[in-house]
């Protein structure tokens, strides 16, 4: 395999039509291809390598059999939907994903009417196939036409309830859909819970074994022509005693399982299935994440998420850095913690090494807990640890949190329990875009009673906030760091719990006082070094807390300076609101102060460098060191010029 594969069947196809004279070898030949276009494409890019590898037969079995964009394919999560895009007229820009500009790294509607659905958190595909199933039977009209909708949708994602209300309610309608159980045993981590040892159940048994190695498996015994379509396919595998029971009480048809490897068996089940198919039917596909490329089949995670890397060596290219990450340093200073407190345990929804609660795993694995992709459940089951009188700590990526908002509120907040949320990737986080920034957070949980809401400027403050989550049992308690690495400041050996509702100054000027809150207090330094330059010398603090706020310190701000800027990344209505709702209440702008806020735009910010998306939404230094000038009333020279 070379950084440009020879490519010749591929090169030809710059649709889903264009495969339809393709024969049975052909298709296979041109997924060969795909695989090493996709490797290639990645090598260049990064991003997610192990799912889309595995989905590569899958990817052309569907384009070939359905007639896309007619019909619906939704992938679940969108982190494989490289080798689809590859195929539906994208391919001349796939060395863009993930790019500023580029092509998004999940599927996204705006982008193609190949990509029917957005998105990238998980579990949605059977909700939404559903949605278009219900439309197109109801003459909903879309400009590509309404066909069959058909939801991929892989083992680790099934471990969500919401699956199952959507399997639930499709078993009722029994309108005609389709659900591709794509089981590769292993989703960002390996999955977990009764669903995954129920699904391993399957094809472990000796019946499908016997199966396995008949005339290319199910399709040589699918009952010709598949006259009662699903039933005939349900009384067939009920009698070999392969399974798909649970499927099946959920009113859905079950063919399966078969490899999803195999041009074989994927062609002549999806046509018959295309062909006679009368209600809701699931296909079990077994697959191979990272599927067909050594690197990605021999590591770990099967290549879940890579930075760009040699295609011959599998090794990823890194840029070296001094400065620990922020999750790094939670996970060593959770450790810290446990070490001398029994009580504290783990909680985490299927990304323990995401989180880094992996290395709690290996040192406590009776306290930490992978609930799988789960939120709802792991904040009730965290909120119930609370109850019990352990120390739980839920670590959750923020925007994976607002998944379980509302047993944050009921389960959580109005009962008081102390569940500590350690809330990574807060803010903007660069090439996974939109979907994954961290941009909620502060405000959803600042403004329940009796939350306490931390932010860490650097990764020293982020020490400190452990132990002080750690410490903390009157109530739920959440703080949050960024993605990447830290600002290389000197560590303390331990954290030391700070007093709840305090902020820290950092620096004393005149004038103007910016009050920072989390990681941009890097970047309101430096904007206090230019404006330096300009005879303003700005007082600098970090709030550290949204919720209690510091109000000696805030009102003392707002009473000694002409101006009061707050810098936060985040969401109106975090932070900077409730700091304007104090100086409301206390009369501060009757004497005349310049109060500006500087949040996250109302928009939702697409793929680039954290740095150029925090750029766009005018939070760097240039841009806290303009809206000073411009609060004190004094033009730049840009401004002039204008």
């Amino acid at each position: 395999m070379t950084d440009t594969p020879n490519t010749p069947l591929l090169d030809k196809i710059n649709r889903p039509a264009d495969m339809k004279t393709l024969s049975d070898p052909q298709l296979t030949q041109l997924a060969d291809e795909l695989r090493n276009e996709t490797v290639s494409a990645v090598s260049v890019t990064g991003g997610h390598l192990g799912a889309g590898l595995g989905v590569v037969e899958l990817t052309v079995a569907l384009h070939a059999v359905f007639d896309t964009p007619r019909d619906k394919i939704i992938w679940d999560v969108g982190h494989q939907c490289y080798p689809h895009k590859i195929l539906t007229e994208r391919r001349d820009r796939i060395r863009t994903l993930r790019m500023e500009n580029g092509l998004s790294g999940f599927t996204k509607r705006s982008e193609s009417p190949y990509d029917p659905f957005g998105a990238a958190h998980s579990s949605t595909s059977i909700s939404a196939a559903l949605g278009f199933a219900v439309a197109r039977d109801l003459g909903g009209v879309v400009p590509e036409g309404l066909g069959d909708a058909i939801a991929v949708i892989g083992d680790g994602s099934m471990s969500a309830g919401m699956a199952y209300e959507a399997m639930n309610n499709a078993g009722h309608l029994k309108k005609r859909m389709i659900v591709i159980l794509n089981d590769n045993e292993m989703s960002i981590a390996p999955p977990v819970g009764a669903m995954s040892a129920y699904l391993s159940r399957l094809y472990a048994e000796e019946p499908f074994q016997e199966l396995k190695s008949a005339a290319k498996g199910a399709v040589s015994l699918l009952p010709p022509p598949f006259r009662e379509g699903a039933k005939r396919a349900k009384e067939m595998l009920k009698g070999m005693a392969v399974g798909g029971t649970l499927f099946e009480e959920l009113g859905f048809s079950y063919v399966g399982p078969i490899d999803g490897h195999d041009m074989d068996q994927l062609l002549p089940v999806l046509r018959t299935v295309k062909s006679r198919a009368t209600g809701p039917i699931l296909i079990h596909v077994l697959t191979k994440k990272g599927k067909g490329y050594a690197p990605a089949e021999a590591a770990r995670d099967k290549g879940h998420a890579t930075a760009k890397f040699n295609v011959i060596t599998g090794e990823q290219k890194k840029a070296p850095s001094n400065a620990p990450s922020y999750t790094n340093v939670f996970a060593d200073s959770l450790l810290q913690e446990a070490a001398d407190d029994d009580k504290i345990c783990a909680v985490t929804a299927a990304m323990p090494d995401g989180t880094g609660l992996n290395l709690f795993m290996e040192r406590y694995p009776s306290r930490c807990f992978d609930v799988g992709i789960a939120e709802q459940h792991g904040v009730t089951f965290s909120a119930a640890l609370a109850a019990g009188g352990l120390k739980p700590f839920c670590a959750m990526y923020s925007t994976f949190l607002q998944r379980g908002y509302d047993q944050v509120v009921h389960d959580v907040a109005i009962q008081r329990l102390p569940v500590r949320f350690a809330i990574d990737r807060a803010g903007l986080v660069g090439a996974d875009g939109a979907t994954h920034a961290g941009s909620f957070d502060v405000a959803f949980l600042a403004n329940l009673p009796g939350f306490v809401v931390m932010a860490a400027a650097d990764e020293a403050e982020l020490k400190h906030m452990v132990a002080t989550a750690a410490a903390y049992d009157d109530g739920p308690i959440a703080f949050r760091f960024p993605r990447g690495e830290g600002r290389s400041v000197d560590m303390p050996e331990r954290g030391i719990p700070l007093e709840i509702g305090k902020g820290r100054l950092i620096a004393e000027g005149s004038r103007v006082a910016i009050l920072s809150f989390g990681t941009r207090l890097e970047e309101v330094e430096k904007a206090a070094e230019a404006l330096k330059a300009k005879g303003i010398t700005p007082t600098i603090a970090d709030a550290r807390f949204a919720k209690p706020l510091d109000q000696d310190m805030i009102l003392s701000l707002a009473q000694n300076h002409e101006a009061l800027i707050t810098v936060e990344e985040g969401a109106v209505g975090g932070f900077g609101s409730h700091v304007a709702q104090l100086l409301a209440d206390n009369g501060v702008f009757d004497n005349g102060l310049k109060y500006r806020s500087m949040v996250l735009p109302d928009t939702f910010i697409d793929q680039a460098s954290p740095a150029d998306m925090y750029a766009i939404a005018g939070m760097n230094a240039e841009q806290i060191e303009a809206k000073v000038l411009d609060t004190l009333g004094i033009a730049t020279l840009g401004a002039a010029r204008a």
